[in-house]
This record gives C-alpha cells, structure tokens and sequence, in this order.
C-alpha cells in the first residue's frame, strides 16, 4: 500500500508542496503509470512530477486530483546494430490520490483522460 504520511499532516498551505515532495521520491512503479501511458512502452524512473489540479480536505482524508508527468521508452532489442535510439518520451496521467489523515494509507486510481 502507499503510504504518504506528510500529505496526510498538511494544511490546506503546505499541502501541494508537501504533496509535490513526496510523489517525487517514489517510485514508477508504485503508481498507475503504466496503464496510462500513450508512448512508451516502458515507464523510466527519471523525472516523476506531480501537478495539482484540485484537492479536498476532510477530517478523515485528503482527495487530490493531480496530473502525473513522467517519462517512458520504447522497449526494442537493445542489440548493438539497432538503428533506434532509446529516445525518452514524455508522459502524463491523471489519478485521484485518496489520503488517510490518520495514518497516510493512500490509494491511487488512473482517471479516464479521454484520449
């Protein structure tokens, strides 16, 4: 499960940089990254920023809608004669974050982007 404990203790003030913050230091791989992507075929680990787009903060939880920027590859054979470079394209998703306010579980769903 996520967990983004400092999101969870912010005011309305701090809550987009402290939210910002932390999405930067986690991992591709614990997001819906891939499932949203229109690029690449591989998410890399480089350049993961977060946008926020609206946010509600209940006594319970946090909601946060927010646009998700990373960036991905096209997986090919690596062979040394491949005439593809490995080119990083960029991404970007929108999720809705669901925040505990107690202790920081948080959930994460892809939202339909409509592309």
């Amino acid at each position: 499960m996520l967990h983004l404990p400092q999101t969870a203790g912010s005011t309305r003030e701090t809550l987009e940089a402290t939210f910002k913050a932390e999405i930067s230091a986690l991992s591709p791989d614990e997001l819906p990254l891939e499932q949203g992507m229109s690029r690449g075929s591989v998410v890399t680990g480089d350049a993961l920023s977060a946008m926020v787009i609206r946010s509600r903060i209940g006594p319970d939880r946090i909601r946060i809608h927010a646009g998700l920027f990373f960036t991905s590859v096209v997986a090919g054979c690596a062979c040394t004669n491949d005439p593809s470079p490995m080119i990083d394209e960029p991404e970007y998703v929108e999720v809705e974050f669901v925040i505990d306010r107690r202790d920081g579980a948080a959930t994460v769903r892809l939202l339909d982007s409509g592309g």
